[in-house]
Order: structure tokens, then C-alpha cells, then sequence
């Protein structure tokens, strides 16, 4: 295209022309043009390129608009090929240009001044485009020359630049294919270039990369475009793969593709010698580019097979006719050759660049280059899978499943999933499958990624769609349902629904198809979910697959049971079917129907058992299949936990909608939800306790049940709280009759649940008065029997024991165990009216010690209820006490003595060996009784306090209440209470630490590293042999019961850890070298050598100490600026000045002349929350004698602040 002349101020219009002027008369003078078109193809430069006129830019479509239909100007008319430039502007502006907001109209005062141009040397305001332009890319050339510059700084696409490159291609080939070169370079972030001689002797052109690759390590660079995370690189990737395949594809438009082969030849051979490079840049940047020009062949091998193949089926419906044009067929035969002819070419390129750079770098050491290549080869299978869906190229993919990056593996299993939805191909994926399935399903059951097992589940479910799975593999990959992954569990639910509908489908055939199955149950009834329905078929299947896919998993339930007990005390745990069930809740729609569920579970089928072979119905052979065992309704009833868990889960939930906002209706209808499962709940729960509460793995299920009562329901309703209290009967019923500690676990926590709502608390607390008369006048008759030589039932003892312990946990037990019994019968021992603490203590002392050594379990199971119980009834008691003297209410006259209860556990330990529970659980009660006494040192009255209010006597132990704070003065002396643990257990406890020490270190192999202990006290008695043989074990295995173990074992340690620093912290252990300073360097000796947790317990021990030392600082500081006051002459109180000398505050001798040195009750207060003590320390250091007993309780309170409530 020619440049037009520019208009010059010399080429204005002449005055003479009627049409040049305005009505205004003022003379209209075109504005300058520097350039008319929008790209020049021949520059000074020799460049070629192109670039963008000012006046194309700063006009907008208002002023053509305007200039076209003005009538007073009589331009000259533009040219063709001028409106049709000024048409398609027109149409891009208003189709990617945003509705513009509408601006404010003003309206202008009249005047005569003539308007003014508002622009610069006559040319307008550049018009902003309303289209969005790319972030100018930080790394662009300078001088704003080059394809990088046109692509990434002045905003051009990259289809205009594509084609212009084209135009300059056909000029001149070797200054073009510079361009690209130089591209590619930039895009490595290498400033390097090649000139046209290097591109016109391609042989040298891996020489010519060697000199450029020493020029980027001089350097230094570190990153790259292509990994950048910069701000101007977001879009980078796309527009550069955007450029090469706009290249393609307007070389193949031109033709130019397949007539001047050397086009992509050239590009192959510097692009194809970067991937190989040792520099990561050159080689990520270069197979990125390769990739892109490949999907890009592969798109103009799609186009033209389609093409070649219709123009075929053309040639042939031509042939078919009657009439046969023999010119059209020869037409269409040229056309068909010569697509054929480009298909293969293409062909051939597709082929040398997949040689070149694929086969090279989908093993790369760099796994983003990996991931690329298993992206790109995916794309290419979908776009040209006449070419590269074949065996020779999926066997890559398969190759990749093993590969060591996670998100490699990510990527290929989801290019699989993609070809495996491809129906119409399946049929060419048979030998890839069979090559690979093993490997599908070793990446679903043990990668090492969730993410990547659960995608490799969902990739399982599209091949067993297609028929490829074999019935083992979809046995394995079902029993993913117990996995630990919620991520797992969640992605084979539909895989494990799946399997059941099938299982369902086959026994319905059985059954004589969905003709018998009419017959057999006919309609359901929504309103009757306890007749037969077909339902509940499924839920058998359900059920018999649940069994069989657990069964063999005798280890997993194992690893259960000790995960169980390793987070002993923390939340509620699921059963691995409940957490299966809890999956596949919504892949089956029949478990939302949780009613028909629990009418399946309540059918009686002893009528069918009875019958036998006497009837072949329809009706009765669903009876019989429908038939549960044991298994299965345990199974059932977890089931059924789960899903009523799930439906009120989905009424809460339903209750806001996607924004969070609540509404009336649904909240309404969630309430309704809500009430009507409660009150079913109320009624089934009695009627399943009848029915299975004798076994007590099927009452623990039940019970479960009720935890998911919403109890506030009750509490509207008339009759609830008689409805509720039937439902208790049953639940302590099942207390009373059970002896298993789930059972009573469950139960003790319903009853918890139901203390927690204050209307439903007089039912509650009067069915627990029950429980409680039971269990303890039990607990008499048994230790009666024991104490006179009659025959009795120890099991039964444990038993009552057991419970009393559970109940402790849940309720106020102080009064129950202080009382004794009302009346004595005659001729009766001590056991059948001392208290249930008295009898508890006891039970524990005489914890029998075998000749043999060796402990019945049952006996120390009784030893270790009873620890719980009494340390539960010690809780109870500190809890009152403390609430008395925080809530004014008067105290009991005497305090609770734990002398006989901490001797009861000093023997225990004495008697026990070893890492024996019993003796462990000894440990850590006697350290937590210590210690709960402790807090009381903080709460009790100062001994300096009766200075201050000479009332105060033994008689009358009451005191003014402190101004603004709880009255804790009217208590009588609590230091009674707080004890030091005696040396002779502290030896016991050391004794214990340093065998848990011994047993952790050899499970986690850290023996050799300990630190030898001489000064550790002797264990007289072995360790456990049992133990020892187990550790030895345990040395030479490393699988998943090993780590079980050492976790366990790790548990303890830190438990009993965790007891001893607290202890410490506390000031429990005597003061002195042999007392806490021991206790604490026993502690430090191996604290970097048992792990992180163990060092993280540890470390509490400074953490409170620097926290001390912190407070100290600050109250020294805060007396030093008292003092400061002293000197200046007082300070003011209560807005009167009163001045204080220095003798007045050495006279002074007790707490009373705080006043009167200066500090005011402001600053009193603030004393007392930064540390008091100190301050009171720090106050009379120069003036008081060391031996001072008030400075001796002062430094002891500083330590006492750690002791809270």
C-alpha cells in the first residue's frame, strides 16, 4: 500500500473556495497529518515494520461522524479503500468498547468568542480506548524495536503482527526469520541477538547458541519470563504461544506454509537446539514455543483432514449420480490431491518436531517442562487424533504415571480422564488400558498425594464405564471407602454407589425381576416406613458389602482402636462405617430416607425363620433375602447415626441461602425439619434399645442416637420433658445393666447432654439421684462382702467401680461420696455405712501385689477406676470451694484432708513395676491432686492481712470485701491445703519418668543418643517383659504398627511430661536442690534428644520463667519511678498533696504504710496486676533485713500468679 503525501500547512485550501470557509466566516484549515495509514510497509529502516499513526489513534468515531455529516464542509471524498479502514474501526470500537457513562450536559453561556481547540499543534485529545490493554511488559526493548516490542509494549495483537511478519517474510525472508529468532531470545530474558548471517548459515546456528548461552551465565540471571511471577508477566505464556500459533495459522492461509518448507524448518532448527540446552531458560522457553507450533500443526492437520475427507465424500456422491460430471470429478480429484498432499506435509512436520523436542523433554530434569509436555501431548490427542491417538504416542502417557513430581502425575491423570471421556475413541484406548490398569489402580490405593488418589478414583469410574476394569480392581478401589483421606472417601462414593446398584440390580433378577418385586412389596407407603419397601434391598446389599469390604481388615480395626486411644479425651471419634457411610450419603439416595432405614431395622423376621421352606412367595423370598446377622445391623445402625447426623446437618445448613442471609421461610422449614426428627428420634430410640440394647456394640450405636437430640424441642413441647424422661429410663437402664465401657461411655455422655438445658434439669438431675443410689449402695454391699471374708463377685466390684468412675465425669459427686449411710444395720461391718470416698481409698491401697509379680487385669482395671473416680471427686471439691469463696457464700468449716487418698497412690506406685498402666495412671493422678490443691495459694488470705483488720481471728474468718473485686477473704486459712509433694514419691515419680524415657527412646531409636542419668532413682522392680518383648519387636519392624506404638508411647511421655512441668511451674516439689531444682534439670537432661513435642513441653518451664523476669523488670521500673516521687516530696492522693519523709517509711513496718509512702490505690492496683509481689519486695529491699518472713511470702507469691482457678 502507498503512503499518501502528507498535509502540509502550505497545502491548505485556498481562500478563494466558497466551500473552505464556515459560516463564521472563519477560514477551516485541515488538521496535519503526519501519516495516513496505520502501517507502513517500507520504512527507512528496511524493517518493515509497522506502526501506529497518531491520527488513527486520537480520532475518535465521534469526530468522522461529525465530519461526515457536517454540510458546510466540502472535503474531498475519500476513497474506497479509506471507508472501508474507517467501517471496520467503526465495528472493533463499538464491539469491544464498554457502554461509556453518560456525562453531565452543560449547558454553555452565549458568547461571541469563537471555540478553541482544546489539543496541541492542532491535533485532538487522544480518544482513550475503552478496550483493555495489556500491561506494558517490564522487560521490553528500549528503543521499541523488534516482535517483542510490537507484542508485549505497544499493545498490538498478536494476529496483526502474525500477518505483518507474513508481508515481511515475503520481502525478505532472512531479515524476518531474524525477528523470530531474536524473539524467542528475548523471551528467554536474554539481550543477546542474532543477525542475518547467523540466520542464513543454519549449520553454524548450535555454535551461535553456545557463544549466547556463555553471554546469559555472564549475566547472572536468575528467572526468567516464562516462571516469572511479575506483575507484567501474568499473560505472558499466552501471548507468546499466541504468536507462534497465529503464525501458523496465517502461514497456512497464505499458502506460504507449504510452499516455502523453509519456514518452519528454520524455526525448528534454533528452536529445536535451544531445548536442548543446559541453560533452564533457553530450554523451558524453547519447548514451551515447540509445543505451541505443534498444537498448532495439529489444528491445520484437523482442518485440512476434514476438509480432504468431505471434498472425497463430494468426489463420490458425484460419481454415484446418474449424470456424472466429469469435469467437477476432476476438479474434486485436484482438490483431494492436493490436500493430501498438504495433510502430508503437515504430517511430516508434526512428526520431526515430536523427535526433536517431545521425545527429549517429557523426561526432563525439570518437572514444569514435564508437566508441559503431558499438557501438550493431551491437547494434541484431542485435536488430531487421527494422528497421535495411537498406541505409540499413549504409551507416554503411561510412562508419566510413574513419574516422582505430584503435579506431573496430576496432569496426566487428568489428560487421561479427558480422552477417556471420548466415547467414540474407546475402542482405542483396549491395549493402553490393559498395559496400565495395575498402574491406575496402585496410584488410586497408594500414591502418596490425596489429590492425586482421588483423581485417579474418578479416572477409575470412566474406564469402568467403558467396560475395562476387571471385578478385582473394582473390589480394591470399593474398599477405598474405609479410607483415612476424607478426600479419598469422597471421591470414590459414587465408584462405591455404583457397586451397590449393581449388586442390587442382580438380586432383583434373582428375585424374578421388577415383576416379582412388585409382587413382593407392591407400592411404598411414605406414611408407613415400617412395612417392607424396596428399599430396604438396598440396604441390605448396602450392608453385605460394607461386611465383605471389611473383612480381612482385622489390623485396620486394630489401628482404630489405638488411634482411638491415643486421642483419648479429645473429640468424638467416627467409626470407619459411620465416616463410609457419611461418603456415600449422597451417592445413595435411599440412606437420606433415615425413617425407612430405622423401620428396616426394627422389622421382626422371626415369622420368616419360622416358616422356612414352608412358602416360595415373591413376599417371602424379599423377607428372607432382606435377613440381617449380627454384622450387618451393626453395620445398619451406624449407618443410620450417620444419616440422621446428615439430614439435620442439611435442615441447619438450609436455614441461609449462597450469600449467608438467613430467611424466614427457611428457617421455618429447617424448624420443622428439625421437630419432626426429633420427635421420631423420641420414639424410635426406646423401641431400638429394646431390640438390640443386650449386645453392647449395638447399644453403642443406639445411644449414639441421642446425642443428636435437639433437646430445646422437649422443652417447647407439653409433654417433652415426660417424653425425655422415659427416654432417660431406658438410657440407665442401659448404665445399670451394662458392664462395657462404650456402653457406659455413651450413656454417661447422654446424660451430659441433657444436663446442658435448664428445663429438662430437674428430670434429668432426679434420674441421675437414681443412678447414683444404685451404683453406691452397690459399691457398700460389695466392699462389705469383701471386708467380712464372704464369697463375692470381684468382676462385679470392677463393674460398680467402673461406673462410679463415669458418673464422676459428668456430675457433682462431693456430697454423694462425703455421705455416709443414714442407718446401720445390726450386727453390720464398717463397709455398709463409710463413705463411697472412704470405701474408694481403701480399695486402692490394698491393690493386691501377686507372689508371681503378675497383676490381674481385672484387679487393676478396679485400681485405676477408682484413681479416676477419687480424682474426679477432688476436681468436684476444688470446683465448690472455689466458686464459694468467688460467689460469698459461706464455706464448709472443715477442708477436705488428701493425705489418705495421696498415700493410697504412693503405694500403688511402690507396689506396681515397670511401665505398668496402673502404676502410670498412679503417677499422674498423684501429680494432677498436688497440683489442682496448688491454685489455692493464690486464693487464701494473706498472713500480713490481720495487721490490717485486727477482726480477723480464727473464730471469725471474715474480712471486709475488697473494693471492686470478688470477696475471697472469707475463707478460713487454705494453706492447709496446699502441700509439697513428699520426697519419697517424688523419688517414685523420677523412677517412672525415667522407664516411660527409656521405652520412647528404644521405640523411636533414640537410646544411644540419651544422656547417661546416675542420679536417676533406682527402680527396684523390672520393667514389664511383655513390654520388652514387644519394643524388641518393634525394633525390627517398620510398618504401620510400629509407628502406632511409638506414637503411643511418645503420648505418654509427653503426658506424663506435661504433669511434671506443670508441678514444677506450680512450686508442687519441694524447694530446695533435692526438690524442684532436681525435678527441672531431669527434665532439661534429654530435651533435644526425644523430639520436637517432648522439647516443645519442656519449654514451658522457660517460657514461664523469662515471663517472671519480664514482669519483675517492669515492677522495678515502676518503683524506681516511685522513689523518684519520694525524693521531689510525695505525691498526691485523693487530690490532697501530703508529703512524706524517708524515716516515716523505715518505720513503717507492715502492709498498712503502703498509703502513706506515697503510692496511691491507683497505683497499689496496678502493682498487683503487674506483679505485687515484687513490687513489694523491691519497696523494702534497703530498708528491711533479709530474714523478713513477709519477703519470704512475697518472692512466693510472684510464682503463685501461674496458678489460675
Amino acid at each position: 500500500m502507498e503512503l499518501s503525501d502528507p498535509v502540509t500547512p502550505q497545502a491548505s485550501p485556498s481562500p478563494n473556495d466558497a466551500t473552505s470557509r464556515r459560516k463564521s466566516g472563519r477560514v477551516k484549515q485541515k488538521p496535519v497529518l503526519l501519516q495516513t495509514e496505520p502501517y507502513a510497509s517500507n520504512l527507512p529502516n528496511g524493517s518493515g515494520k509497522r506502526k501506529r499513526t497518531p491520527n488513527i489513534e486520537e480520532n475518535d468515531l465521534d469526530d468522522i461522524e461529525s465530519e461526515e455529516s457536517d454540510p458546510d464542509e466540502n472535503d474531498e471524498d475519500p476513497d474506497e479503500e479509506e471507508l472501508k479502514d474507517r467501517r471496520r474501526k467503526s465495528r472493533s470500537k463499538n464491539t469491544s468498547a464498554k457502554p461509556a457513562a453518560k456525562k453531565a450536559k452543560i449547558t454553555a453561556p452565549k458568547t461571541t468568542s469563537l471555540p478553541v481547540r482544546s489539543a496541541v499543534n492542532g491535533v485532538k485529545e487522544p480518544w482513550k480506548s475503552r478496550r483493555p490493554r495489556t500491561v506494558p511488559n517490564p522487560v521490553a526493548d528500549d528503543d521499541g524495536t523488534g516482535l517483542f516490542s510490537e507484542i508485549f509494549s505497544q499493545g498490538h495483537t498478536v494476529v496483526a503482527v502474525a500477518s505483518e511478519w507474513i508481508t515481511r517474510y515475503d520481502q525478505h525472508n532472512a531479515n524476518a526469520m531474524t525477528e523470530v529468532v531474536n524473539f524467542v531470545l528475548k523471551c528467554t530474558g536474554c539481550d543477546s541477538q542474532v543477525d542475518v548471517h547467523d540466520i542464513e548459515d543454519p549449520d553454524n546456528a548450535a555454535s551461535k547458541l553456545e557463544d549466547l548461552q556463555e553471554e546469559y551465565q555472564s549475566m547472572g540471571i536468575t528467572d526468567h519470563p516464562l516462571v516469572s511471577r511479575a506483575k507484567g508477566h501474568v499473560s505472558f505464556r499466552a501471548t507468546m504461544t499466541g504468536f507462534f500459533t497465529s503464525l501458523i495459522q496465517a502461514a497456512h492461509a497464505a499458502g506460504l506454509l507449504y510452499s516455502d518448507l523453509a519456514l518452519v524448518e528454520n524455526i525448528e532448527v534454533w528452536v529445536t537446539s535451544m531445548s536442548s540446552s543446559s541453560i533452564r531458560p533457553f530450554r523451558h522457553t524453547a519447548t514451551v514455543i515447540s509445543l505451541a507450533i505443534q498444537s498448532a500443526l495439529c489444528s491445520v492437520y484437523s482442518d485440512l483432514a476434514d476438509s480432504t475427507a468431505n471434498t472425497l465424500r463430494q468426489k463420490e456422491g458425484e460419481q454415484k449420480k446418474k449424470n456424472v460430471n466429469k469435469q467437477r470429478v476432476a476438479a474434486l480429484q485436484t482438490k483431494v490431491t492436493e490436500g493430501e498432499r498438504k495433510t502430508g506435509l503437515v504430517d511430516t512436520m508434526l512428526e520431526n518436531i515430536f523427535n526433536a523436542v517431545y521425545v527429549h523433554r517429557y523426561r526432563d530434569v525439570d518437572p514444569k517442562i514435564r508437566v508441559d509436555c503431558v499438557t501438550a501431548l493431551g491437547d494434541w490427542i484431542s485435536t488430531a487424533p487421527d494422528k497421535f491417538f495411537a498406541s505409540q504416542y499413549l504409551r507416554y502417557l503411561g510412562w508419566v504415571l510413574s513419574d516422582t513430581s505430584a503435579p506431573t502425575r496430576t496432569e496426566v491423570v487428568k489428560q487421561l480422564s479427558k480422552l477417556y471421556k471420548r466415547n467414540e475413541d474407546i475402542g482405542r484406548l483396549h491395549g493402553f488400558t490393559e498395559r496400565f490398569r495395575p498402574r491406575f489402580v496402585e496410584m488410586a490405593m497408594r500414591d502418596a498425594e490425596p489429590g492425586i488418589r482421588a483423581a485417579a478414583v474418578g479416572m477409575l469410574d470412566l474406564v469402568r464405564e467403558t467396560g475395562l476394569l476387571e471385578p478385582d480392581d473394582i473390589d480394591n478401589i470399593g474398599r477405598l471407602i474405609f479410607d483415612s483421606e476424607p478426600r479419598v472417601r469422597k471421591a470414590v462414593a459414587t465408584f462405591f454407589a455404583k457397586n451397590i446398584n449393581d449388586l442390587f440390580d442382580s438380586v432383583v433378577e434373582e428375585l424374578g425381576g421388577e415383576e416379582g418385586m412388585a409382587e413382593a412389596v407392591g407400592e411404598d407407603d411414605p406414611d408407613d416406613p415400617d412395612v417392607p419397601r424396596r428399599s430396604w434391598l438396598r440396604f441390605k446389599c448396602l450392608a453385605e458389602v460394607l461386611q465383605i469390604y471389611s473383612s480381612g481388615d482385622e489390623e485396620v480395626a486394630e489401628r482404630d482402636i489405638q488411634r482411638a486411644s491415643f486421642v483419648a479425651g479429645g473429640p468424638e471419634m467416627n467409626s470407619r462405617f459411620a465416616l463410609a457411610a457419611q461418603a456415600v450419603y449422597h451417592g445413595l439416595p435411599d440412606i437420606r430416607d433415615w425413617e425407612s432405614l430405622a423401620g428396616y431395622l426394627l422389622y421382626d423376621n422371626s415369622a420368616v425363620a419360622v416358616n422356612g421352606q414352608a412358602s416360595k412367595t415373591p413376599e417371602h423370598l424379599f423377607r428372607e433375602r432382606c435377613q440381617l446377622d449380627e454384622v450387618e445391623l451393626t453395620l445398619l445402625l451406624e449407618v443410620l447415626n450417620e444419616s440422621v447426623k446428615q439430614r439435620l446437618l442439611e435442615a441447619t445448613q438450609s436455614e441461609t441461602d449462597k450469600k449467608g442471609k438467613k430467611g424466614k421461610v427457611r428457617v421455618e422449614e429447617a424448624r420443622e425439619v428439625q421437630e419432626n426428627t426429633a420427635l421420631r428420634l423420641a420414639e424410635v430410640i426406646p423401641r431400638l434399645l429394646r431390640k438390640f440394647g443386650a449386645n453392647p456394640t449395638t447399644a453403642v450405636a443406639v445411644l449414639r442416637l441421642e446425642h443428636v437430640l435437639n433437646l430445646e424441642i422437649f422443652e417447647e413441647l407439653r409433654q417433652g420433658p415426660t417424653m425425655y424422661a422415659s427416654l432417660l429410663d431406658d438410657i440407665n437402664k442401659q448404665f445399670l445393666t451394662h458392664v462395657d465401657q462404650g456402653v457406659l461411655a455413651e450413656a454417661s455422655s447422654a446424660i451430659l447432654h441433657a444436663r446442658r438445658f435448664d428445663d429438662l434439669q430437674e428430670v434429668t438431675d432426679s434420674k441421675l439421684q437414681e443412678l447414683w443410689s444404685d451404683t453406691i449402695n452397690s459399691l457398700r454391699t460389695l466392699a462389705a462382702a469383701k471386708e467380712s471374708d464372704e464369697e463375692f463377685d470381684p468382676t462385679s466390684l470392677c463393674n460398680t467401680v467402673t461406673r462410679i468412675a463415669n458418673l464422676a465425669s459428668v456430675a457433682d459427686c462431693v456430697n454423694v461420696f462425703e455421705s455416709e449411710a443414714r442407718s446401720k444395720p445390726r450386727n453390720a461391718v464398717e463397709a455398709m455405712t463409710a463413705s463411697p470416698a472412704h470405701l474408694l481409698t481403701g480399695l486402692i491401697s490394698s491393690d493386691p501385689v501377686e507372689s508371681d509379680g503378675e497383676q490381674s487385669e481385672e484387679r487393676g482395671q478396679l485400681t485405676i477406676d477408682g484413681i479416676k473416680a477419687l480424682l474426679f471427686y477432688n476436681m468436684w471439691l476444688v470446683h465448690s470451694l472455689q466458686s464459694s469463696l468467688t460467689s460469698n457464700i459461706p464455706t464448709p468449716s472443715h477442708l477436705p484432708d488428701i493425705t489418705p487418698f495421696a498415700s493410697a497412690l504412693l503405694t500403688v506406685m511402690k507396689t506396681r513395676s515397670g511401665l505398668d498402666p496402673v502404676r502410670l495412671a498412679a503417677a499422674s493422678a498423684c501429680l494432677d491432686l498436688y497440683t489442682l490443691y496448688a491454685s489455692f495459694r493464690n486464693l487464701g488470705p494473706k498472713p500480713s492481712s490481720s495487721k490490717n483488720h485486727p477482726s480477723i481471728t480464727a473464730n471469725n474468718p471474715t474480712t471486709p470485701p475488697n473494693k471492686g473485686k470478688a470477696d475471697v477473704r472469707r475463707a478460713p486459712n487454705l494453706d492447709s491445703l496446699v502441700q509439697a509433694i513428699p520426697s519419697d514419691c517424688q523419688t517414685c515419680i523420677l523412677a517412672i519418668f525415667a522407664a516411660v524415657e527409656r521405652h520412647h527412646a528404644r521405640l523411636s531409636h533414640r537410646g544411644s543418643g540419651l544422656e547417661p542419668a546416675p542420679d536417676d532413682a533406682v527402680d527396684d522392680a523390672p520393667e514389664d517383659p511383655e513390654s520388652d518383648a514387644e519394643d524388641q519387636d518393634d525394633d525390627d519392624t517398620t510398618g504401620e504398627r510400629a509407628q502406632t506404638r511409638k506414637l503411643l508411647a511418645e503420648k505418654q511421655l509427653c503426658e506424663l511430661a506435661g504433669k511434671m512441668v506443670l508441678a514444677a511451674v506450680g512450686r508442687v516439689f519441694r524447694p530446695g536442690a533435692e526438690g524442684e531444682a532436681k525435678v527441672r534439670a531431669r527434665l532439661r537432661r534429654n530435651e533435644k534428644r526425644l523430639g520436637p513435642n517432648f522439647r516443645e513441653v519442656v519449654a514451658f518451664l522457660e517460657e514461664k520463667r523469662q515471663g517472671k523476669a519480664k514482669a519483675k523488670e517492669k515492677a522495678k521500673a515502676t518503683v524506681a519511678a516511685g522513689r523518684s516521687k519520694l525524693k521531689d516530696g510525695g505525691v498526691k492522693k485523693g487530690g490532697k498533696g501530703v508529703m512524706k519523709s524517708r524515716e516515716m517509711v523505715v518505720d513503717g513496718g507492715s502492709d498498712e504504710s503502703n498509703d502513706e509512702h506515697g503510692l496511691g490505690e491507683e497505683q497499689e492496683e496496678e502493682e498487683e496486676e503487674e506483679g505485687g509481689a515484687e513490687l513489694a519486695d523491691d519497696r523494702i529491699e534497703d530498708f528491711e533485713p533479709d530474714d523478713d518472713p513477709r519477703r519470704v511470702q512475697q518472692q512466693e507469691e510472684v510464682e503463685d500468679e501461674i496458678m489460675g482457678d
